[in-house]
């Protein structure tokens, strides 16, 4: 009586990666940046912890490819529609930043939050395509004549100010009006306004 033997099925590495890309991004969602550990991301996918290392090389390694997906989902969720209004296009910029913010808590902290400048080239390089979001809405709301015509980067670091500011202060619970999105909206309202020219 012969037995056949079946060689073990290998996940492919790229498989491997997204796996454990998943994984670390439900660890995040369940435990925030500081419970992304390689141990605890192996555990979520269900590999041996050599496999975070052998895919992304360290815990600092898988941190950033994390952050990098979270930066570019925030980027498309903000950047979705392109109205034609300038105004509208600004307004709802704003709004979807927000939006994206309040249903991405841990994300939102460990991109905006959680650390101290824009960290390794790849997550700063990441960062920037998503400011290039606002440096766009920016350039095409002074071209259509909403906002004056000045140092767009200068102005869109203003814009980011007061929006991160505002959302940052809701997230942690410290909007004392009853109606935190109405509050949101006079203030992205206040921000044109004082901007235009």
């Amino acid at each position: 009586m012969s037995t056949s033997r079946v060689a073990p099925q290998r996940t492919p590495s790229q498989d491997v990666g997204t796996s454990l890309l998943r994984a670390a991004d439900d660890v995040l969602r369940r435990d925030g940046l500081a419970g992304v550990t390689v141990r605890a991301v192996a555990a979520e996918a269900g590999v041996a912890p050599m496999g975070v290392y052998s895919r992304f090389g360290s815990k600092d390694g898988l941190v950033d490819a994390l952050l990098i997906r979270a930066i570019e989902d925030f980027q498309a969720a903000v950047g979705r529609d392109n109205e034609p209004d300038p105004r509208e296009r600004l307004m709802a910029g704003g709004r979807r930043y927000r939006e994206w913010a309040l249903a991405n808590r841990q994300h939102y902290e460990a991109i905006f939050l959680a650390r101290i400048g824009l960290g390794s080239d790849e997550v700063a390089e990441a960062s920037m395509r998503a400011f290039g979001e606002l440096l766009a809405r920016v350039e095409y709301a002074m071209d259509g004549g909403v906002l004056a015509r000045g140092d767009v980067v200068d102005v869109a670091q203003q814009i980011w100010d007061a929006v991160h500011g505002a959302v940052a202060l809701e997230l942690n619970s410290l909007v004392l009006t009853a109606d935190p999105g109405a509050t949101y909206e006079r203030l992205l309202d206040t921000i044109v306004r004082g901007l235009a020219p």
